[in-house]
């Protein structure tokens, strides 16, 4: 899990313009300063486009945490190499 946090720690950073930005597994979404509700769908965007994964709408809708996101990443990575 902890291998793609610095991907989504980059890709928030980009998105909220802040190189400062630290982020960690247990970093809520929502607590993001200047975070807004059309953020997660960008970042949800943008590790499809790097990973080459697609999410649904209901995947998205659990996520919470950094860490959430990281977990799907490595289960949906694991499904498209069996």
């Amino acid at each position: 899990m902890a291998a793609y946090l610095p991907e989504i720690t980059s890709i928030i950073r980009d998105l909220l313009r802040d190189n400062e930005i630290e982020v960690g597994a247990e970093t809520c979404f929502g607590e993001l300063l200047g975070w807004d509700s059309t953020d997660l769908v960008s970042v949800v965007v943008e590790i499809e486009c790097r990973f080459d994964l697609q999410f649904e709408l209901t995947e998205i809708d659990r996520l919470t945490t950094v860490g959430d996101l990281s977990r799907m990443i490595t289960a949906k990575q694991a499904l498209a190499s069996a």
